[in-house]
C-alpha cells in the first residue's frame, strides 16, 4: 500500500491487519504536514506481525521496483499522492511528477513482478464545475479546474492503458471529502477545529453556499476493502464513487461544528480562490451494486466523533505549544 501512513491509509491499513492480511506499506512522510502525525497514525500498525513499513518515494523507480523484489503482492493499494487543490496551483509540475509519473513507476513495477490488481486513490476533483448532480461515474470529466484534478484524471486514464494493454484489474476510486479523526490539518473540518478551540476566525470562501459532500473515514476504509476484494475476483476496470451522497452547505458545516465542538464562531468572509469547485454530490448507486457500500455515519455523528478524537489527541499539543 503506497501512502500508508496518511489519514486513509493508516486506517486502512489497520483494518486490513484486523482481518488477517499481511500489508507492506510505502510512504515518504512528505513535508506537506508534519511527520509526527504521521507517526503517530502508525502507531496501531507497528504493533502487528503483519505489517512492514518502507521508507521510499514514489518518483524514486529504484525504489518502488525494490518493493517487487521477491514478493508476491495479491493487490496493491496505490493512495499515495501530492494532495491537495490550491497547493497544486503553485507547483503544478511537481504535482504531476507524484501523482502521474510516481504512478507510471508503480504500474511499470507492478507490471514487471506480474501483480496486475490494483485499487487506484482518484478523487472527486476530477468532476470540476459539473452542473449535474449527483455526480456519475458516466458523466464526463474533460474540464479539470486544478492541476491536482488534472493529475487525477490523468492518473485514471494511465491505469485504463495498463487494463487494456497488460490485463491489470483496477478499481479507481474517487474520493469525496474524506473526513474523521487523523483528517489532514489542513483540510476544512480539521482546520475549523482546530480555529475554533482556538478561538481564531474561520475563513468561509464566498457567502458559504459552497457545497461538498462530506464522507466519513470509516466508510471510506469500508469502500476501499471491498474494492480491494472486488479486484482479487475478477479481471475489470471499474471507476466508482465514494461518498456520502448527502452534500453540506459550508456555512451549515460550521453551525454543525459549533454545536460539536459548544464553541462560537468568528467568520472571516473570504472571495472564493482559483480551482475550488461549487459543489460534490456523489451518486453511489455503482459502489452499492458492485461492493456492497452503504455509507452509515452522517454528519453530526462523524463531528462528534473527529471533535472527541481532537480533544484527546491534538488539543493537548495545542495548548502546550501555546504555553511554551
Amino acid at each position: 500500500m503506497t501512502g500508508a501512513a496518511g489519514f486513509i491509509g493508516s486506517w486502512l491499513t489497520e483494518r486490513l491487519l484486523d482481518r488477517g492480511d499481511r500489508v507492506v506499506g510505502f510512504d515518504n512522510f512528505d513535508p506537506f504536514y508534519d511527520r509526527a502525525i504521521k507517526e503517530r497514525n502508525l502507531e496501531a500498525a507497528r504493533t502487528a506481525s503483519g505489517f512492514e513499513l518502507v521508507e521510499g518515494d514514489l518518483r524514486d523507480p529504484a525504489a518502488v521496483s525494490a518493493l517487487f523484489r521477491g514478493e508476491e503482492y495479491d493487490a496493491v493499494v496505490h493512495l499515495a499522492a501530492r494532495a491537495g487543490v490550491r497547493p497544486s496551483l503553485e507547483d503544478p509540475a511537481g504535482y504531476c511528477e507524484t501523482n502521474l509519473t510516481g504512478t507510471a513507476y508503480l504500474l511499470e513495477a507492478m507490471r514487471a513482478a506480474d501483480c496486475r490488481r490494483l485499487v487506484f486513490a482518484s478523487s472527486s476533483s476530477v468532476y470540476g464545475n459539473n452542473r449535474k448532480v449527483p455526480f456519475s461515474e458516466d458523466d464526463r470529466v474533460d474540464f479539470p479546474i486544478s492541476p491536482y484534478a488534472a493529475t487525477k484524471k490523468a492518473g485514471e486514464e494511465l491505469c485504463h492503458v495498463y487494463h487494456a494493454v497488460h490485463g491489470f484489474s483496477i478499481l479507481a476510486l474517487r474520493f469525496f471529502t474524506a473526513y474523521g479523526p487523523r483528517q489532514r490539518p489542513e483540510m476544512a473540518i480539521h482546520a475549523f477545529t482546530r480555529r475554533l478551540f482556538a478561538g481564531d476566525p474561520i475563513p468561509v470562501f464566498g457567502d458559504g453556499s459552497m457545497e461538498r459532500d462530506f464522507t466519513y473515514v470509516d466508510d471510506v476504509v469500508a469502500g476501499v476493502v471491498g474494492a480491494v476484494d472486488h479486484a482479487l475476483a475478477e479481471r475489470t476496470f471499474t471507476i466508482l464513487n465514494l461518498g456520502e451522497s448527502e452534500p453540506i452547505r459550508l456555512g451549515d458545516l460550521v453551525s454543525a461544528l459549533e454545536a460539536a465542538t459548544g464553541r462560537q464562531a468568528r467568520i472571516d468572509r473570504r472571495p472564493v480562490p482559483p480551482g475550488d469547485v461549487e459543489r460534490t454530490f456523489a451518486d453511489v448507486s455503482r459502489a452499492r451494486a458492485m461492493l456492497g457500500y452503504a455509507p452509515s455515519v452522517d454528519l453530526a455523528e462523524g463531528l462528534r466523533r473527529f471533535v472527541g478524537w481532537y480533544r484527546e489527541t491534538m488539543l493537548p499539543q495545542a495548548d502546550l505549544r501555546n504555553t511554551q
